[in-house]
């Protein structure tokens, strides 16, 4: 898959992962630059670091002081190259009847996305696509989240929601967004076997221009409770679409 160049991080910014699964998937992905690595003698002997990477011993109270207070770095820590963007225009390219593909409208917390970027690779999702200025960079909080998604689930940013989702429409997906308003259930609106499933930020939803470039709205049968945090509402449509 063709990604947009990115001009090198500057080290200062360069995000730090930290966690067995996290570190383990960004040393398992070609695409992934990793500058260098801080471990514990105990943890080395679960990995199979390649020798371009410069590697310090520690022991995890000097991890701890590399990563947020309370991280569970589990003894290893690693600085990371940001992926390069990956173009919207080729991920639909690769479209397939049954893998929905998910939008998020304005998503902004790091734990969210990396959540919802886990349960998009469990349920074979296509991809996920944000805006770029109103979602998370990568960090080592949405990758300790994503549990090694973020290193094996495309992400697309893109600059105008609107434009994408008309992109997807040309493509032929069925675009649904998910809000407690809607009159029909998400069972109900599903139908294309290719379908692009659109969440908006707790709170205040789906912006209205959002909802507008949808083909449908639906909500999700839920009791009890007012609504789902984002990211168990993305679990659950996704197994929906799944099983359609």
């Amino acid at each position: 898959m063709r990604r947009k160049a990115r001009q090198a991080t500057k080290a200062e910014n360069r995000p730090r992962f930290w966690g067995r699964h996290a570190v383990a998937a960004a040393l398992e992905n070609p695409d992934r630059h990793i500058h260098r690595i801080w471990i514990t003698r105990e943890a080395a002997a679960q990995y199979d670091i390649p020798a371009s990477i410069p590697v310090t011993y520690a022991d995890g109270a000097d991890l701890g002081r590399l990563v947020p207070r309370d991280a569970p770095h589990q003894g290893i820590v690693a600085e990371v190259e940001r992926l390069e963007d990956i173009l919207l225009a080729d991920l639909l390219d690769q479209a397939e009847d049954h893998k929905p593909l998910l939008v998020l409208d304005q998503v902004t917390d790091p734990h969210n996305v990396g959540a919802i970027l886990r349960s998009a690779a469990a349920f074979g999702a296509l991809g996920i696509v944000t805006q770029d200025r109103h979602a998370p960079p990568e960090s080592g909080a949405l990758a300790k989240a994503a549990s090694g998604a973020l290193e094996t689930m495309p992400w697309v940013r893109v600059v105008n929601l609107a434009r994408a989702l008309d992109d997807m429409a040309a493509a032929g997906f069925w675009r649904i967004g998910l809000t407690g308003e809607a009159g029909q259930t998400l069972a109900e609106a599903l139908g294309p076997a290719r379908v692009a499933l659109v969440l908006g930020a707790e709170g205040e939803g789906m912006r209205q221009n959002t909802e507008a470039h949808c083909d449908a709205l639906a909500r999700l049968p839920i009791s009890g409770i007012e609504s789902l945090n984002v990211s168990n509402a993305a679990a659950v449509a996704l197994y929906a679409a799944s099983v359609a």
